[in-house]
């Protein structure tokens, strides 16, 4: 039922017919249908205060050794409302603010300060360079910039010698306020005393829900950085869709390890968890990941690929040394086959490996890339629940994402579409695999101040993702490969470097790899390249004393190469192996980097 109030927020009405849209489907894959509209972030958080208000939506550290601190969301509301006065008084109202930091209650509320009333709000990738951070505040026109202490200095530089349109700093831990460096703190009270003497120019600040509300910028791995302009609208309908597959609860506690400037992070952990009423708890950095996993207790914990691969290595390599391996194996098989028929003795049978994980943990969601299916299966087999998503940035960022009913859990698909998406695969190869196609309130409003690359990704309304791959009946979707990435051969075969690589990197002996193409001098024939980083501790567990020997080492790998090529058609053969000692050039969303010269050298 439409209240009265709603009615007059911009949006609504429209956000209302996409809620009665999913309780009218009959699509059996919305497990889940305990949503609500949401027109904007801005109502979004607010109806989360109504519902939520004296629960903890954060937990932060705010200093080294100290506990974690509970802070409820009727506080949150209060200093968002508060920081975004300050800001309108300040002059930034409509203006492109940019937020940059550690993962942190202060990032969260600069976040929501600056899209739920103030302007259009730019994540800053805190892995960039100087003169990357530069190049972005100008092309982006970002007039303010909240940072954590880290990058002040960065900053203040650029304020210095008048940098684009930047006016002024905001340092989200300083005690006091220096010149154009302004303190969170100070401009929260000063907020907070405006608000009390009734000024309502944030509070009444209406939000266009089709308008540029957040400014992305993506680093792939060719470098080449796009801003992703997303609306209100394409982030809340992924806010409202995504819970229908994907069981969260209010007493669900998130744990934030991956960075806020990406939008799987920012829109699955982040904004999810308030909407749903779960909380936050802010992990201090990768060297306290177990520790603070032991005092939060959380229950969902968003991941990516390399995170998972090392915790299962590191469970597997210290099964291995106590020479317990075949035992856990035999447990995990039993708890695999008693699952099955609703009986969990994982608890019971695993719960040491479990402790690892805080003792609470209930679901794993890997994102960013696709992940081997015998890591999902090694997870559920411990107990957890364990699934993928499949996104893009320019996709607010889901598409699909496995079921969290096992029943519906396909380890080999990055997940079922959304409900009130569409997916097409266009431009079909023999096997059926093509380029996988978008449609949805989710996409994206275009890359900005880029009509040309725009048009070219965006016609129709139907997104093009350049990932390749195919869809099945049940509107499951199996990615195969990107499409810049494919390796075409002589005769017109596709050979599709990930696949290879993933039988690569379930190697004991492999660490990391990447599968290129090389051509002879004349162009005429092609060889498929692996380089290859190997597991130097695994490789010295096996070899022993021979580990010291280059030759012996190769010998191993090519050995596990031949076997992976066994079972492979000739035109998919790996012909040469390149052994990389150092570590792959990657993005800071750590992505091999494949069109880097010095990501194929190696020895031979």
């Amino acid at each position: 039922m439409i209240e009265e109030n709603d009615l007059n927020i911009k949006g609504y009405e429209e956000a209302y017919a996409l809620y009665e849209k999913v309780l009218a489907s009959k699509n059996k894959y919305n497990l889940y249908k305990e949503i609500r509209p949401i027109a904007n972030l801005k109502h979004m958080l607010e109806t989360s205060v109504e519902l939520y208000g004296d629960r903890v939506a954060f937990w932060q550290k705010f200093n080294k050794g100290e506990d974690y601190t509970p802070i409820k969301y009727n506080e949150t509301l209060r200093d968002v409302n508060a920081l975004g006065t300050a800001l309108i008084n300040r002059g930034m109202r409509n203006k492109k603010i940019a937020v940059i930091g550690e993962n942190s209650y202060f990032w969260a509320i600069s976040y929501l300060a600056v899209a739920c009333g103030t302007g259009v709000v730019v994540p800053l990738d805190k892995e960039l360079s100087a003169q990357e951070l530069e190049q972005l505040v100008v092309k982006a026109g970002v007039s303010c910039v909240l940072l954590s202490p880290k990058y002040r200095e960065i900053f203040g530089d650029m304020l210095k010698r008048k940098v684009g349109s930047l006016e002024f700093l905001v340092d989200v831990r300083a005690d006091m306020s220096s010149g154009d460096v302004y303190a969170l703190k100070e401009l929260i009270s000063e907020g907070k005393t405006l608000l009390d003497k009734g000024d309502r120019r944030y509070l009444d600040a209406e939000i266009d829900p089709e308008a540029l509300g957040v400014l992305l910028f993506t680093s792939g791995t060719t470098g080449v950085a796009k801003g992703v302009m997303l609306s209100h609208r394409n982030l809340c309908s992924e806010i409202m869709l995504s819970p229908l597959l994907i069981k969260y609860t209010k007493e669900d506690i998130f744990f934030s390890v991956l960075p806020l400037h990406h939008t799987y992070e920012c829109t699955c952990a982040f904004l999810v968890s308030i909407y749903r009423g779960s909380s936050i708890g802010y992990c201090e950095g990768l060297k306290y990941i177990q520790k603070n996993l032991k005092e939060l207790q959380p229950t969902i914990f968003c991941g990516v690929p390399l995170i998972f691969d090392s915790l299962y290595n590191a469970i597997m390599k210290t099964a291995r040394k106590q020479g317990r391996e075949a035992i856990l194996r035999r447990v995990m098989k039993a708890s695999h086959v008693t699952n099955r028929v609703g009986l969990d003795l994982s608890k019971m049978l695993l719960g040491k490996v479990r402790e690892i994980f805080g003792g609470r943990m209930r679901l794993l969601v890997s994102g960013g890339a696709p992940i081997r299916p015998e890591i999902i299966k090694f997870f559920n087999d411990l107990g957890f629940i364990m699934i993928q998503g499949y996104g893009l940035t320019e996709c607010a960022p889901l598409a699909a994402a496995n079921p969290t009913e096992k029943r519906y859990n396909r380890y080999d698909s990055v997940g079922r579409l959304l409900d009130q998406l569409e997916v097409k695969v266009i431009d079909k190869n023999r096997e059926g695999v093509g380029e996988i196609c978008i449609k949805g309130p989710n996409v994206m409003i275009g890359y900005y101040e880029d009509p040309e690359e725009t048009a070219k990704c965006i016609v129709d309304g139907w997104f093009h993702t350049g990932d390749l791959g195919y869809v099945d009946r049940q509107k499951y979707i199996y990615i195969t490969g990107r499409k810049k990435n494919v390796i075409i051969t002589a005769n017109g075969k596709n050979v599709y470097p990930e696949e290879l690589e993933n039988y690569l990197d379930s190697s004991l002996f492999i660490a990391e790899s990447m599968v290129w193409a090389k051509n002879d001098e004349r162009g005429n024939d092609m060889t498929i390249v692996a380089t290859i980083k190997p597991d130097m501790e695994e490789i010295r567990n096996y070899l022993g004393d021979e580990a010291d020997d280059p030759e012996t080492i190769k010998a191993l790998l090519q050995s596990e190469v031949d076997r992976i090529n066994k079972p492979q058609p000739l035109f998919k053969k790996i012909g040469k192996v390149i052994i990389k000692t150092g570590d792959f050039d990657k993005t800071t969303a750590h992505k091999i980097k494949r069109f880097t010269e010095s990501n194929k050298e190696g020895a031979e």
